[in-house]
Parts: structure tokens; C-alpha cells; sequence
């Protein structure tokens, strides 16, 4: 992986493993909420947000995508904004990325097994993927340093 982004990441949020079974509620994540069990991609987004000072909800990819207490929806992305995809529209069930700038989006998928940076064509490429819901902001903040994208292209 490149990019300014990633580059800002510890080694072990590079690491972690795909496993589809650790998503936000779950008794897996409640009994050991490290991300060394490995994490799907909600678990896997939110910890990389955390990372930078960001405090989003642990919720499900349709609740997120209604979520109006945490996160805004925005047309324009920008890094460290969540990015959701699907097959279809229907935000249930979605994979979430993080947006890393460029057309680029850091995401732990079952595919990778570890984080990966696509492009946008990458996700259209994929049925499962092929449509972009749209992407989220989460509003609400920690007191450690945000990521601003100053560096990216």
C-alpha cells in the first residue's frame, strides 16, 4: 500500500486479518474488541478513523448510511471520509472503505484478507462492489491529531 494515508498507519492496523464475523455489535468484537482477531470492514474503518481523532458510531453499513447524529452524507469526499459500496443502492449490508484521496479507498475485504488501497475502477470491476452508494463524515472528534489529506494529490 502507498499513499499518505496508509503511510500514517501503525504496522498493526496494516495487519489485520479479514474475518467477516467480527462487525460492530457483534459477541466476537463485545469479548474482544482488538483488532488482532481480526475485524470486517466496518470494524476495520472506524478503528483507522479512531486512529486519526475521529469518534464514529459503531453501527452496520444501513445504519450508518441513515446515521444523521454522527456522520453527514457528502457528494465530494475527502480523506478520512467513509465510503460505502454495494451491488445494488440498498445501503444494507454495504462494504465500507475509507477514503484516502485521489480516487483511492482503504478497506479490508475478504478478497485482500488484509487492508488493500483500490480505485474507484477496482470497486466497479467487482459485482459486489460495482455500485457507489455515496460516502459519509463523521462529525464528531477526539482530542488526538486529525488526518487533513494536506499532503495528497
Amino acid at each position: 500500500m502507498r499513499g499518505p494515508l496508509p503511510d500514517r498507519l501503525p504496522p498493526a492496523l496494516l495487519a489485520v486479518p479479514y474475518v467477516g464475523s467480527r462487525h460492530p455489535g457483534s459477541a466476537a468484537v463485545a469479548a474482544r474488541p482488538d483488532l488482532a482477531a481480526g475485524a470486517n470492514c466496518q470494524v476495520y474503518a472506524y478503528a483507522v478513523l479512531r486512529h486519526f481523532g475521529l469518534a464514529p458510531p459503531a453501527l452496520r453499513s444501513g445504519e450508518l448510511w441513515a446515521d444523521t447524529r454522527a456522520t453527514v452524507r457528502v457528494t465530494r469526499p475527502r480523506p478520512l471520509d467513509l465510503v460505502l459500496f454495494a451491488p445494488s443502492h440498498d445501503p444494507y449490508g454495504a462494504h465500507v472503505g475509507v477514503w484516502a484521496g485521489g480516487d483511492r479507498v482503504l478497506h479490508l475485504c475478504a478478497e485482500a484478507g488484509r487492508p488493500a488501497v483500490w480505485g474507484l475502477a477496482e470497486f466497479a470491476a467487482r459485482e459486489r462492489y460495482r455500485v457507489l452508494i455515496g460516502f459519509k463524515r463523521v462529525i464528531r472528534t477526539e482530542s488526538v491529531e486529525v488526518f487533513d489529506g494536506s499532503s495528497d494529490r
